[in-house]
């Protein structure tokens, strides 16, 4: 869904989006197309683990003040991949499981002194 001046701010329109252009065009995030483009998956994942909570913590608000909580949630995604790297946050599986035949310079290091 590509977003205009005139969508308006709603659940519905909020759940009709799916990039991350989109979402962050609809709460009037400014945002860089480059940085973006390298980190969108990474940024929809926090993204979506922030709605989470904000479900959770707040079940009972107004549909306004929900879409409000998104905004921050969204400025904070976002946020966190400026100061981090996709590594640091390991918000997939492939960051969070080691092989089983790997072994890291940290360990070698250890075994060694």
């Amino acid at each position: 869904m590509t977003m205009t001046a005139s969508t308006p701010k709603t659940l519905t329109a909020f759940q009709a989006l799916t990039d991350a252009e989109d979402y962050l065009q609809f709460f009037d995030i400014e945002y860089d197309r480059d940085f973006v483009n390298i980190n969108r998956l990474h940024i929809l994942k926090q993204f979506s683990l922030l709605i989470q909570e904000v479900d959770r913590a707040f079940p009972d608000v107004t549909e306004t003040e929900k879409l409000e909580k998104y905004s921050l949630a969204l400025e904070e995604a976002y946020q966190v991949f400026l100061t981090s790297s996709p590594l640091e946050t390991k918000l997939f599986k492939v960051f969070q499981s080691k092989p089983k035949n790997f072994v890291s310079l940290d360990e070698l290091t250890k075994k060694a002194n």
